[in-house]
């Protein structure tokens, strides 16, 4: 194990001969493994990078900190699973303009996300709001966990309650003298 942590090089190629994996030992898998991980959990730690560029800041810190948590509840309309903090289309920029103009208007943060919503609708919130057209989309997890749990409890009562599948059928004469048999010479294996 010691020389394959001496090589990184051991870590990202396969064994020759074209053996995959049943060439490594386990404790080489093992280290491949930790070393696959260490690595996704490397990229998932590092900050991802926002769309905002340079000349789209403010320069007041905390009118700036405002509009990314703005931008942050908005959507991309091009994107539709971004938010416009994290998207770099167009549309993106043009809102993420938007919002700085607002705040620097002295609208609210409630203000700046009503105007938005009311130019472009309310699909533009990531997380749109609680009313009577939206209540199945804020439902829809709930419903789903309660139906899994009422499967999974009526699956185990079934299985719980439900008889034996295979009833033992008792062995033929034939079958008792050749279990008895081999009874008999487990216990004297001379005879």
């Amino acid at each position: 194990m010691r020389h394959l942590l001496a090589t990184p090089r051991a870590l990202l190629v396969l064994p020759p001969g074209g053996q995959g994996w049943r060439g490594r030992t386990a404790a080489g898998r093992a280290v491949v493994a930790l070393a696959r991980m260490c690595l996704l959990l490397l990229v998932l730690a590092v900050p991802r990078a926002a769309a905002v560029e340079p000349d789209e800041m403010l320069a007041d810190p905390a009118l700036e900190a405002r509009a990314r948590s703005i931008s942050q509840e908005l959507r991309c309309l091009v994107c539709q699973n971004q938010s416009i903090d994290d998207s770099n289309a167009a549309l993106a920029k043009d809102l993420r303009l938007i919002v700085r103009e607002r705040l620097r208007a002295g609208d609210s943060n409630e203000a700046v996300l009503a105007f938005v919503e009311a130019r472009y609708g309310e699909f533009v919130l990531l997380r749109p709001k609680l009313n009577a057209h939206t209540l199945l989309l804020w439902l829809a997890p709930l419903l789903l966990l309660a139906a899994t749990a009422v499967g999974v409890i009526r699956r185990t009562r079934a299985s719980w309650t439900a008889p034996a599948r295979t009833t033992a059928q008792p062995l033929s004469t034939a079958e008792q003298q050749r279990l008895a048999e081999l009874l008999r010479r487990e216990r004297d294996p001379s005879a």
